[in-house]
């Protein structure tokens, strides 16, 4: 199949080498998308940013430091199931696969899938979607280690990536979504968006998914508002970012980090506050923002799931379900579905 990718205008081709390319939206196309964005979001009564744009290379950063803090038990706990699963995979690979990651980040976690992979394929591709500008970096990293990698790299939105790889070729693709990043989902768009990983994927396709399970508020709570401030800070980031990006006057010092567990929804709930009446002008959004003192602009949720929420959920959607994997203390999980 002929890649129609390279004839897409809006994007940009970058050929690093024989076995690096990536491809990234026009700047002009990013800008205009997030000045919009921002000024929808923040026009509203209730304001909020969306969560995707704290992926900064700053804030991509800070997010890196969060998954080391002590309370922030999601990435070790993870990275012990991957441990475990990557033994138990190669029962339900038949054959090659290309390894796809939604958020690649610093891919840490990715590399205890691609050890398996490049263990057991002659050659393995790689294509990691990711917003930030870390996945250049990240990704001749990778190919320093594994020499029989290729890696073609999406710098976009999920949406953006998933476009891409529809229309791409037909090799089989193993799609991972770790992390608990579609906790940040409202169930709705959560729904919506594991209906656009349904509708990409072949007949044969993989899809393994990191949830975040219920557990004790208190845990919950500690992990977002961990003792050093670096969730605190990696969510202020976001104004700073909007100050460099959008020629906005924001005054960080006039917010505080606010997070909470929201039992009855199941999710976290995250939050600026407003520490005094002001006023915010941000001027490639063409927005002039009045806060209220103790105002709150919404910033993220993280939504928790019971292991029969998540089947159930995968299940609508026309999974197949085919392993779940969860470490001793059953704080996460690791489900792998197919599209047959």
């Amino acid at each position: 199949m002929s890649n129609p990718v390279q004839k897409n205008k809006e994007y940009k081709k970058f050929i690093v080498d024989s076995r690096l390319q990536y491809f990234k939206p026009h700047a002009t196309r990013i800008e205009k998308t997030f000045a919009e964005e921002i000024s929808s979001s923040l026009g509203r009564n209730l304001k909020s940013i969306p969560p995707k744009f704290f992926y900064d290379k700053k804030g991509s950063d800070l997010f890196e430091k969060i998954c080391s803090v002590l309370e922030y038990y999601p990435t070790r706990t993870e990275i012990s199931i991957l441990q475990k699963l990557k033994t138990e995979l190669s029962l339900f690979l038949d054959g090659d696969f290309r390894l796809v990651e939604l958020g690649s980040g610093s891919s840490t976690k990715t590399r205890l899938l691609l050890d398996f992979l490049t263990a057991s394929q002659k050659t393995t591709e790689y294509f990691p979607i990711d917003i930030s500008e870390i996945l250049a970096e990240s990704s001749e990293e990778l190919l320093n280690d594994y020499k029989n990698l290729s890696i073609t790299g999406i710098i976009d939105t999920y949406e953006g990536g998933l476009e891409f790889l529809k229309t791409y070729d037909d090799k089989k693709n193993l799609i991972i979504f770790l992390g608990s990043s579609f906790g940040n989902f409202s169930p709705v768009d959560g729904y919506k968006f594991l209906e656009k990983i349904f509708s990409t994927m072949k007949p044969g396709d993989l899809f393994l998914i990191g949830l975040d399970l219920v557990k004790d508020t208190s845990i919950l709570e500690s992990a977002y508002n961990d003792s050093k401030g670096i969730t605190a800070k990696f969510n202020l980031n976001v104004l700073s970012r909007i100050n460099d990006e959008l020629d906005a006057d924001f005054n960080l010092e006039n917010f505080s980090h606010y997070a909470v567990y929201n039992e009855k929804d199941q999710r976290i709930e995250m939050y600026l506050k407003s520490l005094t009446e002001q006023s915010v002008i941000i001027s490639k959004s063409d927005l002039e923002l009045k806060l209220q003192k103790d105002e709150l602009i919404h910033t993220e949720y993280s939504h928790k799931y019971r292991l029969s929420q998540i089947h159930d959920l995968l299940d609508d959607v026309g999974f197949e379900l085919k392993h779940t994997w969860l470490d001793d203390k059953k704080y996460f999980s690791l489900t792998l579905v197919s599209k047959n």
